[in-house]
């Protein structure tokens, strides 16, 4: 499979995002999934399959990308053209179209162990230190609020529809970030969620004392 053809794709595609989906993030992911898939012991034709899914996961994405359909055949047509084989194109297909938080809202989807690596490198990277500078560079770019009086959605009345719904930045941290840590399938995936969750408690202490003027 031609990794760098790929490459050239996605570069298309997020070059010019403004909304945390960029190229960089893809680097941190891949980086991410990397160390993972060492831990994991993964053999070298999956770590291609990885890398592929990881290059691909947001240009199917429907916050970035009005016809989603298209953006689908658009990444098998690039697959094929880069010499992916069929069984390569469907596990790469159903990591990127099953990974996302939304989707797994009301019902968690099966992934393969390649999936999960993958899922776990990118929600790895939607926390910490990293996490906080998206979040609000995400809502920023979509108008949304920085904190407001609104509560943030319960988990049991949290689904795909509702969360698309919510543009109050700090409550996205409690409606998703904070929760990402015991959504992780692997060993390192959870060792570093757990770190970078403790940060983010931190930071919200922080920025409440702040916002009501204690600080």
């Amino acid at each position: 499979m031609e990794l760098e053809r790929i490459t050239l794709f996605v570069e298309g595609k997020l070059g010019q995002d403004t909304t945390g989906h960029d190229l960089n993030h893809v680097r941190r992911v891949e980086n991410v999934a990397l160390k993972i898939a060492e831990q994991e012991k993964m053999a070298l034709e999956e770590i291609t399959i990885i890398r592929a899914a990881v290059l691909l996961h947001d240009v199917i994405d429907e916050k970035l990308f009005d016809d989603v359909e298209k953006a689908k055949q658009e990444v098998r047509s690039i697959l094929q053209e880069s010499g992916a084989t069929a069984e390569e194109i469907d596990i790469i297909e159903d990591t990127i179209e099953n990974m996302s938080y939304s989707k797994n809202l009301t019902k968690k989807r099966k992934l393969t162990k390649i999936g999960k690596v993958v899922q776990d490198a990118d929600r790895i990277d939607a926390i910490g230190a990293i996490g906080i500078a998206r979040t609000f560079y995400y809502g920023g770019s979509k108008g949304h609020a920085m904190y407001d009086e609104t509560a943030p959605i319960q988990a049991e009345d949290l689904d795909e529809k509702s969360y698309r719904k919510s543009t109050n930045v700090v409550n996205h941290f409690y409606e998703k970030l904070l929760r990402l840590e015991d959504s992780m399938n692997t060993e390192t995936g959870k060792k570093l969620a757990k770190s970078r969750t403790e940060f983010m408690k931190k930071y919200l202490e922080q920025l409440a004392r702040e916002i009501r003027g204690e600080v």
